[in-house]
């Protein structure tokens, strides 16, 4: 618990840690969107927790649900770099923490097509914020593809790291996806209110 502590301390100290859309980050093609995902803990939460309902809720949304986030990611990037904007991008993506959090800490299992419009709706948000990072169209193609692919690695993470704690071949187990689902959805609820 101290240790848990410590860490909520980082996040309340160093909101650049906390938040990846900072605007000081260089788009400078497709390392630099492969790398952008991993630079703020904001982004990196919320592909890991779709991966994570995506594994929770099983199936066919198991890869349903990362598709739908990633094509999703790419019409909000899309959008942002034709110059039409959508209404409150940053606050789309900080509630996505907190509600894919709350669906996780509550396993919530909707039906299919009401998940995959769930994270549709906060792909298009998450990838509207990173386009308008992007100061060079030139480089959009490149920095887009990037993103767009360690979005779905992280997916991929989300899925096994579900897979592993729902085989319950350890005790705990599938409550650390619900554990996980709880401090997500802390960030997020801290970002909302900073």
């Amino acid at each position: 618990m101290h240790n848990g502590k410590k860490w909520l301390g980082v996040l309340l100290w160093a909101p650049s840690l906390v938040w990846a859309h900072t605007g000081s980050h260089p788009v400078a093609g497709f390392f630099s969107g492969f790398s952008h995902p991993l630079s703020g803990i904001d982004h990196l939460l919320a592909m890991v927790a779709v991966g994570l309902w995506a594994g929770l809720v099983g199936g066919r949304a198991t890869w349903r649900l990362p598709l739908a986030f990633v094509a999703a990611l790419v019409a909000g990037f899309v959008t942002a770099i034709a110059g039409l904007g959508l209404p409150a991008p940053e606050t789309g993506v900080q509630l996505s923490l907190l509600v894919l959090g709350l669906l996780l800490a509550f396993a919530v299992r909707f039906p299919e097509m009401v998940a995959i419009a769930v994270v549709a709706l906060f792909g298009l948000f998450d990838g509207h914020v990173h386009g308008l990072e992007v100061v060079s169209p030139q480089l959009a193609v490149s920095y887009g593809a990037g993103m767009a692919l360690m979005s779905t690695v992280l997916h991929g993470v989300g899925i096994a790291l579900a897979r592993v704690a729902l085989t319950g071949r350890l005790p705990g187990e599938a409550s650390a996806v619900r554990f996980a689902g709880v401090a997500v959805a802390a960030v997020g609820a801290l970002l909302l209110t900073a």
